[in-house]
């Protein structure tokens, strides 16, 4: 993360060009609560997705529960008696029992296609690796803090542009 403006010329031997423990902890809070942001509409981004997602799915089922009931139970009906003119095995009793089976394979494809969408839906993988990260690296920020060794490098990306571009990326998936 670049933080804009507090890049300083001077030279780490230069007391005047060193910023204050409450200037860096300052920059560390603030750095956090736009990692936090960035975090909360990720996850907001990847929520909506997997709503649309499964009301896509739930509405083929709504679609064969409500709109489509009356039109199978009457092609259930026709099957059962087409199946007893034309001489089931078991009279009535078998011409409806083949017709139940019928019923019980529709349920399964429309089961089936139900499933196909629901599978589709993320669970909001990409906020829970990018918060995953984000702790790993104040973790390893925190156990590194004795050696000298910054946790956050200047000179890599703006901050601003390193999450709209993950955002970009995981809404295009």
């Amino acid at each position: 993360m670049l933080r804009s403006g507090t890049a300083s010329t001077a030279t780490p031997d230069d007391a005047r060009g060193q910023q204050s423990l409450g200037e860096l902890v300052g920059l560390a809070l603030k750095d956090v609560s736009q990692l936090i942001r960035y975090e909360i509409n990720l996850a907001k981004s990847e929520f909506k997705i997997d709503m649309r997602r499964a009301v896509f799915g739930t509405s083929f089922v709504v679609f064969i529960l409500i709109v489509a009931y009356p039109l199978i139970l009457m092609l259930l009906f026709a099957e059962a008696y087409a199946l007893m003119d034309l001489g089931a095995p078991g009279g009535r009793w078998g011409a409806f029992l083949w017709t139940a089976l019928t019923c019980a394979v529709l349920a399964g494809i429309a089961g089936l296609f139900g499933l196909v969408f629901f599978r589709k839906v993320t669970g909001m993988k990409l906020t829970r690796k990018t918060v995953s990260d984000d702790i790993s690296m104040l973790k390893r920020a925190a156990s590194s803090e004795g050696e000298g060794t910054p946790a956050v490098t200047q000179g890599s990306a703006s901050a601003d542009s390193a999450p709209a571009a993950v955002t970009a990326r995981s809404l295009a998936t």
